[in-house]
């Protein structure tokens, strides 16, 4: 992999995996229009890592509330008088905890039949139309709530589980399932990137072992480390990016893309042979 070839794939990393439009259908249909096959698994653990360190700028205020809410509750435990935190800082920890778990329970229990949908360029073409209808329809619902409850959190979660499916968005399927729910998008969206922080982390240290064995991971690690601080740059970009659109309420135009690119999809693998 070339020096420019890793700019390329961490620009496009960083954009699609917050971008409501799916990294994964891109993935497929990149594969599928160059011929080629991108399973450089030490590479995009690199790229997870620098878009994962995106959300943690954008968000560092609340997730650094949120992690002192934890020490404080687990100090409490062992010492009286430790001071405590914001009851909603523990909640919102809580809440990733219970969005969590359908993701974590999927990626376990269907990882071989999700790996092979990712060679079906048809059915990533109808999941990318089904993504684009949903976030189309988020435009007839007014959200005005602030918070998210339990029941809330664990559907958001089950957005995200369905979202291991190429084509599906995990940022817009779990925002539009928050906007459904008569949650403010503005906190939906917040609540869906720290959302990703445990599910982005956790396949990268899945792939962990493989990368730390990967035999051409020394020579290529300038490499690695260029796609990953492009991944980051993109990613926090993006992150913005989306945060202004949703502020302006414009996140279903989102919809349309994935429309277009869901029909680009179908037509490109029906076309009839010369």
């Amino acid at each position: 992999m070339s020096l420019l070839e890793a700019i390329i794939l961490g620009v496009v990393q960083g954009l699609t995996e917050f971008l409501p439009i799916s990294s994964s259908g891109h993935l497929v249909l990149g594969e599928f229009l160059l011929k080629v096959k991108f399973d450089d698994i030490s590479f995009e653990v690199f790229l997870h890592f620098g878009t994962s360190l995106s959300v943690v700028i954008v968000f560092r205020h609340t997730i650094w509330s949120v992690l002192k809410a934890v020490w404080f509750k687990i100090s409490s435990v062992f010492i009286r008088g430790v001071a405590t935190s914001k009851s909603e800082d523990w909640h919102l920890f809580l809440l990733i905890i219970i969005g969590s778990i359908p993701a974590g329970i999927a990626g376990m229990l269907f990882k071989d039949w999700v790996e092979k949908s990712f060679s079906s360029v048809p059915f990533v073409g109808v999941m990318l139309l089904i993504t684009g209808t949903v976030l189309i329809v988020t435009r007839f619902f007014g959200a005005t709530r602030e918070k998210l409850s339990s029941g809330d959190a664990f559907l958001v979660g089950l957005a995200q589980a369905l979202a291991l499916l190429p084509g599906i968005s995990r940022s817009g399927l779990t925002i539009s399932t928050g906007i459904f729910k008569k949650v403010k998008p503005s906190t939906a969206a917040e609540f869906s990137f720290l959302l990703s922080l445990p599910a982005i982390l956790g396949a990268s240290l899945f792939e962990l072992k493989g990368t730390v064995s990967h035999a051409n991971l020394g020579q290529n690690l300038w490499i690695y480390l260029t796609g990953a601080v492009t991944a980051f740059v993109a990613g926090y970009l993006a992150i913005r990016f989306l945060l202004k659109v949703i502020r302006k309420g414009k996140f279903q135009y989102f919809g349309y893309y994935c429309l277009a690119v869901g029909l680009l999809f179908l037509f490109i693998t029906y076309q009839p042979s010369p």
